[in-house]
């Protein structure tokens, strides 16, 4: 099984009372549910 590496930008978004993560549809054929994955987050600026 190869890696594959994306690295995306993105603004959190709401959903409700959560702050929330929206994927590119273009991933959806690569993060189908149960994918392990590894996500880091850093924050490029405040509010």
């Amino acid at each position: 099984m190869s890696q594959k590496q994306f690295t995306i930008t993105k603004k959190i978004a709401k959903h409700g009372s959560q702050a929330i993560i929206v994927v590119p549809k273009i991933l959806e054929e690569q993060l189908k549910p149960g994918t392990l994955t590894q996500v880091t987050i850093e924050i490029l600026e405040g509010r």
